[in-house]
């Protein structure tokens, strides 16, 4: 008896047809991203300190990936982003959603602007906060003008403070911030100058552009007349060594290989190395500028003429400052709003001989503002 195939061959074909036509009924569409931007307007301006949230919105239920990148980095990988900006500077801000069907980006540019700390009733013109004292050897360290208390004395007003040699410093904060005025001079800071007789030191400025209240910003250089002159480093370094005894000269050894010494005098007989350093040497670096405005060819009248401007006490009467002199360490102009912190160095290293080492002299930092 014959078998016929006919049958079991055509169910399974017939099979084969349903099984297909299901699996291509069955197939899930892959739907574009559709978003709607919880913010529309691609430009905002911000405070640092300040928040703003943004949110994507899915339209049609499709499913994808999604990121928000500020700049280069990827911030999340969220439907949502909260940008708490923690320096001033512009930001871009980026949004992607993406399938295999498609992407789609928004993108944002943010401002933020720094924290202004606004002069109020009871804001004093002059510095209010002593940050650091880190002077260098000279014959009023260690005693008035030249220790703790004499750098605390221009707390709040005018005082007498000395900085020691080359590379002295003294940091303060105001209880403001002390705005950049266009086309006009900021600060004022008054040393002691004598006629012929200049102490240029060199001027640092901060912002607190993290808003925190410290010194942990960037110091930008105050670019003054000397600053384009060719014995002017921006570079230099200086290492002091401590001396066996308080009668000795305290040596000295530079980034030029240049060595010297902070010579003591009949005046002052005290230790001129800071007694609280205890190690036995210590160095500092910073601008030194141009010692082409010292004569020295007559021992017994050895002259010191001021710079055109841009220094402390370096013209009698006080000196004016202008924030838009501002400075990068590369040497480009720096817009600061305002600054909230000052720094002083001595910028010059001479040995002046009977009238000691050139060292620069403070008696007063103000806001100008405040006090014309």
């Amino acid at each position: 008896m014959k078998k016929s195939y006919k049958k079991p061959i055509a169910a399974f074909f017939g099979l084969s047809f349903l099984i297909t036509s299901c699996s291509k009924d069955d197939e899930v569409e892959i739907l574009e991203p559709q978003i709607a931007m919880s913010k529309q307007e691609k430009e905002h301006q911000v405070t640092v300190g300040d928040s703003l949230e943004f949110a994507a919105i899915n339209e049609n239920n499709a499913v994808y990936t999604e990121k928000w990148s500020l700049g280069d980095s990827t911030v999340t990988d969220t439907d949502t982003y909260v940008f708490t900006p923690k320096n001033s500077g512009n930001y871009m801000l980026s949004y992607e959603a993406s399938n295999e069907s498609g992407s789609f980006n928004y993108e944002y540019e943010i401002n933020v602007e720094p924290k202004i700390r606004p002069i109020i009733e009871n804001s004093n013109a002059y510095v209010s906060k002593l940050l650091a004292y880190n002077p260098a050897p000279g014959q009023f360290i260690n005693k008035s003008p030249g220790n703790l208390e004499s750098a605390q004395g221009l707390i709040g007003g005018r005082g007498l403070l000395s900085l020691g040699a080359w590379g002295g410093t003294v940091s303060y904060a105001f209880d403001h911030t002390v705005m950049n005025h266009e086309d006009k001079n900021d600060l004022i800071i008054y040393g002691n100058p004598l006629p012929g007789f200049a102490e240029p030191g060199v001027i640092y400025v901060m912002q607190d552009d993290n808003a925190n209240g410290l010194a942990d910003d960037i110091w930008y250089e105050i670019k003054g007349s000397a600053h384009g002159l060719e014995e002017t480093d921006r570079g230099y370094k200086i290492t002091y060594f401590k001396p066996e005894t308080a009668a000795d000269d305290v040596a000295w050894e530079d980034s030029n290989g240049n060595t010297g010494v902070v010579a003591k005098n009949a005046f002052h007989k005290q230790a001129y190395y800071p007694e609280w350093i205890k190690e036995d040497s210590y160095s500092i670096s910073g601008t030194i500028l141009s010692y082409e405005n010292i004569d020295m060819s007559n021992p017994s009248y050895i002259t010191s003429l001021p710079f055109e401007y841009g220094y402390a006490d370096n013209t009698s009467g006080g000196d004016y400052i202008d924030l838009a002199d501002a400075i990068d360490a590369e040497g480009n102009p720096v817009n600061l709003s305002g600054i909230d912190f000052v720094k002083i160095q001595t910028g010059i290293q001479a040995n002046m001989g009977w009238l000691g080492e050139l060292s620069t002299e403070i008696v007063g930092i103000a806001d100008l503002s405040l006090i014309e």
